[in-house]
């Protein structure tokens, strides 16, 4: 099983038969160097051919050669919202449900854009959809999954945290992580979200029914929650995790605190 392949530690190791396959799109990647190492316009056009859809390949490898800089990521978005534009403009939804069951796990990235950047459906609608990559086994996956919502989180925040106050009470560990990880105030290769930064105790609805999960996963995405606050808002943070330790001081509110107190105490 793929899953089992633990994957090479550098690009140069990847065996030439293994990288075939990631580029055919007939295995998932077992690690971040594999992720990175997969050359996403090869894909691309591999997986149009499979799906009969050469014609998308242009207008979509034109988005990619427009962008300022190409990484993994910004190339990942790219194809994304490009399929997701065609998709829309030749009312193509079945090819969303196709590739967002892909043995590749870079093409279930590209089909969770197509979901959480399409404004023809309701922000609570995209985040219904949305929670199947949030769950998903695969890192990559469930990574992109937030960052593809997290543009109209930070334009709704509000409407979002009511949403996922709910999913913090999910039983998959993952889906619960998601609530956290999508709102972070600083978040990892994203923009800031300037509201929660001014005012984390927003957050709460979110924050509050984690603060003693069982899961190290959520653990660790609450403790670096209130640790991105804690740059701006300290003494909030600070109020919060002695609120915490008092009324839960269970072995993982003490470890969520201190993460979440990492930088106040440096």
């Amino acid at each position: 099983m793929t899953e089992k392949r633990k994957g090479a530690r550098s690009v140069k190791d990847i065996p030439t038969e293994i990288l075939h396959q990631l580029n055919k799109g007939e295995i998932e990647t077992a690690n971040l160097t594999e992720w990175l190492a997969v050359d996403q316009k090869l894909l691309l056009k591999n997986l149009l051919l499979e799906h009969h859809r050469e014609e998308y390949l242009k207008p979509v490898l034109k988005k990619v050669d427009g962008l300022k800089k190409q990484t993994v990521n910004t190339v990942n978005e790219a194809i994304g919202t490009g399929i997701l534009d065609l998709v829309i403009k030749n009312k193509d939804e079945g090819l969303v449900s196709e590739l967002s069951v892909h043995q590749s796990d870079l093409v279930r990235c590209w089909a969770a854009y197509m979901i959480g950047r399409n404004n023809t459906l309701s922000l609570k609608e995209r985040f219904l959809r949305i929670q199947s990559f949030a769950s998903d086994q695969h890192f990559g996956v469930r990574e992109i999954s937030w960052m593809t919502l997290r543009p109209d989180i930070a334009k709704n925040i509000s409407a979002s945290i009511a949403i996922l106050s709910e999913w913090t009470a999910h039983k998959n560990e993952y889906v619960r992580r998601f609530a956290s990880e999508c709102t972070r105030p600083r978040g990892v290769w994203c923009e800031h979200i300037a509201e929660l930064k001014q005012n984390p105790g927003l957050g709460l609805d979110i924050l509050e029914p984690l603060r003693s999960d069982e899961s190290r996963y959520v653990q660790d995405s609450v403790g670096n929650w209130l640790n991105d606050a804690s740059k701006s808002q300290p003494e909030f943070v600070i109020e919060v995790c002695d609120e915490w330790l008092k009324e839960s001081p269970t072995r993982e509110t003490k470890y969520i605190v201190k993460k979440a107190l990492r930088t106040i105490r440096k």
